[in-house]
């Protein structure tokens, strides 16, 4: 990745512009024991979603209380989550992924979706 330098070293920690057409290898969270990947099909309100699992399966998850502030959710969206133990039908969203990791997941054969979808 190519960032900007800045002459002040003052301004040297407070913000890096990415220059587009340069890209450094991408990282993909896989998903550990129980997680599932899924896709978000609609949002029911609130913090609770309908998500497609990868599994087969759609579940109504929902985001836990520490993440409602770090994960900005939308219709489309690719995440990890994790179903409850006792309700296989519903389930905790533990991470969202980017567009960049989303194109690695599908060239790996995690993620199976539509070309309409992202």
């Amino acid at each position: 990745m190519a960032f900007t330098k800045f002459k002040d070293k003052s301004k040297k920690n407070k913000a890096k512009v990415f220059i587009p057409g340069q890209e450094g290898p991408v990282r993909v969270k896989l998903p550990r024991g129980r997680e599932v990947i899924g896709i978000i099909a609609q949002r029911c309100g609130g913090n609770r979603m309908m998500v497609s699992c990868m599994d087969g399966k759609t579940r109504n998850c929902r985001v836990p209380g520490r993440k409602r502030r770090e994960l900005w959710l939308r219709e489309g969206d690719a995440i990890i989550i994790e179903p409850w133990e006792f309700d296989d039908d519903k389930g905790d969203v533990l991470f969202k992924y980017t567009i960049n990791q989303v194109t690695k997941l599908k060239q790996m054969g995690k993620l199976t979706t539509d070309d309409g979808e992202f």
